[in-house]
């Protein structure tokens, strides 16, 4: 009865996460102007300090979510518990202009445990993109002819929205030491962008006239991730772990609607509405993790989405009017590379710092979106942290995982924004022996 008792407390505070986290936006990006907005980093709080590798991640003390075979491995008498969030400190750089933005965010909720031998089982929330961004753009036009006073033009740009989704993956050892998994997620979101237009002669403005609009959707599909992993004995010291995994790209079947109007109290102002506006790409990975006694572990990974074949929903012109319009040609193919270290000294020394998990890691990746036909920024990370017991007992295996990364996005052409992020991750992994069996002496 205790179990259970603990496990409803559990799930009642993962629905209560699950409030928060479908809230909170978590960017402030302007790239995520674009696309389906900043995609977001799944990696859980001990490999994001490793650069975010994983496919080839196998422990059993641990919830890798970057490739749902991992559950299999997870320990028998043990029940898992993971959550985290960041911290982040950015800067915005454009032809000389500088900005500062901060923003904390909750990462992921995720419980796992053994349903039988060599099957495992996650369940949990996490973010796909995020969409959050507010900010002007001033041009001035002309003179007016009668007063010789400038006229102004700003146009503010803002958005909020992104999508989230809640997962359910299992984890099979099928044949020897060959391991296949699955994530079903079920995924929501909003999806909303603004542009208004004010003209200024002086100090009288107006937006009449303006070339103002708001795009918004509810986005609810589906997501099925597949997984593989076959660890490989080199040595008696020294196991090789090949992962594998795949995504189903599909089309949303969501629709995304676009109001323009000339004023803000414009109520009849046109709507156009695009059905099934949005795709989910196909994607795959492979990547490869050693493990070296169990003290020295170095993982590589390599992905490829292909985002070039989707629709998103645009704002085309055909001769001097504008359509809303859902097409190709916005995306492009994006690919990312991921290399980590975790270091541990003596995982079973009594000296709790020799039992600390010491992370390092970097990864790469080109862009997904194009902007003005040009390509978008590009993303360069480095990430360290440690794996911290949360007791002084040996055989306890709960951590507190802490990492900083240094991110940096690097538009394609000079004109566009380059944008700089301190983030610290916080998580915490709570492993529990609530299904051991005891003896009564």
């Amino acid at each position: 009865m205790i179990k259970i008792s603990k496990i409803v407390s559990f799930l009642f505070a993962c629905s209560l996460c699950t409030n928060i986290l479908a809230q909170s936006n978590g960017s402030s990006s302007s790239y995520s102007r674009f696309g389906l907005g900043t995609l977001e980093n799944q990696a859980q709080g001990f490999n994001k300090a490793m650069g975010g590798v994983g496919l080839g991640f196998r422990a059993g003390n641990r919830i890798n979510t970057l490739n749902p075979a991992s559950y299999s491995a997870i320990d028998s008498i043990t029940f898992l518990m993971d959550a985290g969030m960041t911290a982040s400190f950015g800067n915005m750089k454009q032809n000389g202009n500088r900005i500062n933005v901060h923003q904390c965010k909750l990462d992921y909720v995720n419980i796992g445990l053994r349903l039988y031998r060599n099957c495992g089982l996650s369940v949990g929330f996490m973010p796909y993109s995020t969409i959050g961004y507010d900010f002007n753009s001033i041009n001035k036009i002309t003179k007016d002819p009668n007063t010789q006073q400038t006229i102004t033009s700003t146009t503010n740009y803002s958005g909020d929205g992104g999508l989230h989704q809640a997962y359910l993956g299992i984890g099979l050892k099928v044949y020897k030491e060959l391991s296949l998994g699955a994530n079903a997620s079920f995924v929501w979101g909003d999806y909303e962008h603004a542009i208004l237009q004010i003209y200024s002669t002086g100090n009288t403005t107006s937006s009449y006239n303006g070339l103002n609009s708001v795009q918004s959707a509810k986005l609810t599909t589906w997501k099925l991730d597949l997984g593989a992993q076959y660890p490989i004995r080199l040595t008696q010291s020294d196991v090789l772990t090949i992962g594998a995994t795949a995504s189903i790209g599909h089309k949303i079947k969501s629709d995304a609607s676009m109001a323009r109007f000339t004023d803000q109290q414009d109520d009849d102002a046109p709507i156009d509405t695009v059905r099934n506006a949005f795709d989910l790409p196909y994607t795959y990975g492979i990547g490869a993790t050693w493990n070296h006694k169990g003290k020295l572990i170095v993982g590589l990974d390599f992905k490829q989405e292909f985002w070039g074949s989707c629709h998103t929903p645009q704002i085309v012109t055909v001769g001097s009017v504008p359509r809303y319009i859902s097409q190709t040609g916005a995306y492009k193919d994006r690919i990312k590379i991921a290399v980590g270290v975790q270091y541990t000294p003596a995982p079973f020394d009594p000296h709790y710092w020799k039992r600390v998990q010491y992370r390092v890691g970097a990864n790469y990746s080109t862009p997904y979106l194009k902007i003005n036909g040009a390509n978008g920024p590009k993303e360069y990370s480095l990430t360290a942290g440690m794996g911290l017991p949360i007791t002084n007992i040996i055989n306890n295996r709960s951590m507190v995982n802490i990492g900083v990364e240094w991110l940096r996005r690097t538009p394609g052409t000079s004109n566009l924004i380059t944008e700089n992020y301190i983030m610290l991750n916080l998580g915490l992994t709570f492993n529990e022996a609530w299904f051991g069996k005891y003896k009564i002496q």
